[in-house]
């Protein structure tokens, strides 16, 4: 799937501030996403960053005064406003940010923000007394109310980092911002609620031990972040991980235990359109829990009483057709093999009343557990594709185009 931010236009605002310089990294971003870039800089901008490079990455010349100084040529900003599909500052200094909020048009910068027709993007940066300063606060909630973006550093569950309040948010992370925007309005899956649930579950032996496996959740937050990027609502179901989305989901829900993460599921499937289920639940959980931490020396040797948990897949999987049969919500399962995987994968996809399932193997290099890799068959009742061996956000693009394939026959 193509980037949703190709052939948009993108006005960039550049003012007078340090990470001035992380702009050139956005421009490269913008531009290998397939977007058209024009930069407008503030004059103490051009103090931390020059216009020879920012013209050199954008192939435009940049903008910064009213009038060009050789030829005296107007820069018209009524023009320029209307020329963009989205217009983004950053970095976005205190002072420019009052002024947005303020309407005072002394430059080029703001003039174009003005008479923008397109949504605007602010990403603000400052050191963090003036970012919490009462009158910084007033004028970003006043852009807010006027429906600009505000792009900050995440801070939530599922933060890629935590910086410091008033930090310029990661290039990356505000290119993620616009193509999240532009999947919301354009994406294949715009208007779809998809649940997904990831990761390991953890069954209690005592306060301090539990049974468990070595799933990352880095398939299930992959498959996350590419159903937000095509427009889908999505809730996430995450055991207990320690990497995090890329995009904000919809709806993020922490479980530990499978019961847990099974109550989850079946309170969000309800709602959803499809679910994709990559976690690797626990197929077993003691049958007693200790409340205090076992002590070797007075047990000594120790057998377990596991009890079956209670299958997710099977009940979603009554659950998911309507009267009739008819196909109501779309249900996709993984088969994690190390024997028999095809027939295995065959007998769960029919026993689950899966549309299809996600087989992978832990004889493939470089797939499995732990990896950043996957190498993945897709089974459906009426045929097979084998994929080779992709990064996992490429797998998740192959799962997600099958998966919307699937979704235009739900009646």
């Amino acid at each position: 799937m193509e980037s949703n931010l190709k052939g948009k236009r993108i006005i960039l605002g550049i003012t007078g501030s340090i990470a001035a310089y992380k702009s050139c990294l956005i421009i490269r971003g913008l531009v290998k996403r397939g977007a058209e870039v024009q930069v407008v800089i503030t004059p103490s901008g051009k103090e931390f960053v020059t216009p020879i490079t920012l013209s050199a990455l954008t192939s435009k010349p940049v903008i910064s005064d009213f009038f060009a100084q050789r030829d005296g040529t107007w820069h018209s900003h009524v023009d320029l406003g209307l020329w963009a599909d989205a217009m983004l500052i950053a970095p976005a200094t205190a002072s420019t940010i009052g002024k947005m909020a303020n309407g005072i048009a002394d430059n080029m910068l703001v003039t174009t923000y003005l008479s923008a027709k397109a949504p605007v993007f602010v990403a603000p940066a400052m050191d963090l007394d003036m970012y919490a300063h009462a009158s910084t606060q007033r004028n970003l909630d006043t852009l807010r109310s006027y429906g600009n973006h505000i792009i900050e550093p995440a801070t939530g569950e599922l933060a890629s980092h935590l910086v410091g309040k008033g930090r310029m948010e990661e290039p990356e992370n505000i290119i993620r911002q616009l193509e999240l925007y532009f999947a919301s309005e354009e994406g294949d899956l715009r208007g779809k609620h998809i649940l997904i649930t990831a990761g390991p579950t953890y069954e209690k032996i005592d306060p301090v031990r539990f049974i468990g496996n070595y799933s990352s959740g880095k398939m299930g937050l992959a498959l996350a972040d590419e159903c937000t990027m095509r427009g889908a609502q999505v809730t996430l179901v995450a055991g207990p991980i320690q990497l995090q989305t890329y995009l904000p989901v919809y709806q993020y829900v922490k479980v530990e235990s499978a019961r847990q993460m099974y109550e989850a599921s079946l309170a969000a499937f309800d709602q959803a359109d499809a679910a994709i289920l990559s976690a690797a639940v626990a197929d077993y959980t003691p049958e007693m829990v200790a409340e205090d931490k076992i002590k070797r020396e007075k047990t000594g040797a120790m057998t377990l009483s596991l009890l079956p948990t209670r299958d997710i897949a099977a009940s979603l999987g009554v659950l998911k057709d309507g009267k009739g049969g008819k196909r109501r919500k779309v249900l996709v399962g993984f088969a994690l093999e190390t024997e028999n995987e095809t027939a295995n994968a065959e007998d769960k996809l029919e026993r689950k009343h899966f549309d299809f399932i996600v087989l992978n193997s832990l004889k493939d290099k470089g797939a499995g557990f732990r990896c950043d890799t996957n190498k993945i068959s897709i089974i459906s009742p009426s045929e097979r594709k084998d994929y080779p061996l992709k990064n996992k956000d490429k797998v998740a693009k192959d799962i997600v185009d099958v998966l919307v394939e699937v979704m235009k026959d739900v009646e």
